[in-house]
C-alpha cells in the first residue's frame, strides 16, 4: 500500500517538473545519479562520469545502477561543439605486449534526433595518444583529422582518421554503419596502430572509457547503456 501510495503521489509531481523543463533525471529510481559536472561513481572497479566540459552546455543528469547500466539525460543546446562525454571507465594499465586479449561489448540505446556519437575512447597511461571507436553517429558530427582509408578491424568496418588536438594524437574509427549492440576487439585495434601503422610504440594501455560525445540534445534526450563491460588478460 505504502509503495502504491507513493507512485501516485510522484506521479503528478513528475508531470509537473517536465512541463517547466526541470525533469532532468529519469523517472525510475536509480542506485546513484549527479547532475554535477564532474559527478564520479566508481562501482565494479569502473568509474562513472558525468563530464559535462565543453562550453555552453545545458543541463545533464548521469544515472547509474552498475556500471553496465546506466544512462543520461542531456539537454544540450542545438549549437557547435562537444558539450560532454559522460562515460564508464576502466583503467587496464598494461603495455601492449604485455595483453594477451582485450576485448569489450556493448549494447545501447540512443535517440533518434540531437547530435552525439556513441563510442569508445581509449588512452595510452600518458595521455599522449587518444584512440575513438564510433559506433554509432547521428546528426551534424564528424572526427578530428584526415581520412587515412578504410579497414576491416576487431570485428567491425572503420573509416579511419588520424590528426592532433594540439595536446595529443587522435585516432578515430567511424564505423561504417549505425550499430546499437556488438563487441569490439580493442587488442586488435591498437595491434594495428602499433604494428601496421607505427603510430606509436609499445604503449601502456590506461584508460578505456565508453559514452556518449554529445555536441546538441536540446529539449532533453535520452541516453541509455543496457549492458557494458571491458575484459582483458
Amino acid at each position: 500500500m505504502h509503495r502504491a501510495a507513493r507512485k501516485l503521489v510522484l506521479t503528478p509531481l513528475l508531470a509537473l517538473l517536465a512541463l517547466l523543463g526541470l525533469a532532468a533525471a529519469p523517472a525510475h529510481a536509480a542506485t546513484w545519479s549527479s547532475s554535477e559536472q564532474w559527478g564520479t561513481w566508481p562501482n565494479g572497479g569502473y568509474t562513472l562520469y558525468n563530464n559535462i566540459w565543453g562550453s555552453g552546455a545545458g543541463s545533464q543528469t548521469i544515472w547509474a545502477n552498475t556500471y553496465s547500466n546506466w544512462g543520461v539525460w542531456a539537454d544540450h543546446p542545438n549549437t557547435g561543439g562537444i558539450k560532454s562525454y559522460p562515460n564508464a571507465k576502466k583503467v587496464v594499465g598494461r603495455k601492449i605486449s604485455a595483453i594477451n586479449s582485450l576485448s569489450s561489448s556493448y549494447n545501447v540505446t540512443v535517440p533518434s534526433s540531437g547530435a552525439y556519437n556513441t563510442s569508445y575512447d581509449i588512452w595510452d597511461s600518458n595521455y599522449d595518444y587518444e584512440i575513438m571507436l564510433w559506433v554509432n553517429k547521428t546528426g551534424p558530427v564528424g572526427p578530428l583529422g584526415t581520412a587515412q582509408g578504410s579497414v576491416t578491424l576487431g570485428g567491425h568496418s572503420w573509416t579511419v582518421y588520424k590528426g592532433s588536438n594540439g595536446a595529443n594524437e587522435v585516432f578515430s574509427f567511424i564505423r561504417t554503419s549505425n550499430s546499437t549492440s556488438g563487441s569490439v576487439d580493442i587488442k586488435a585495434v591498437v595491434d594495428w596502430i602499433k604494428n601496421t601503422k607505427g603510430w606509436f610504440g609499445d604503449v601502456t594501455i590506461g584508460d578505456v572509457q565508453f559514452g556518449y560525445e554529445i555536441t546538441s540534445s536540446s529539449g532533453g534526450l535520452d541516453f541509455r547503456t543496457n549492458s557494458f563491460g571491458v575484459s582483458f588478460s
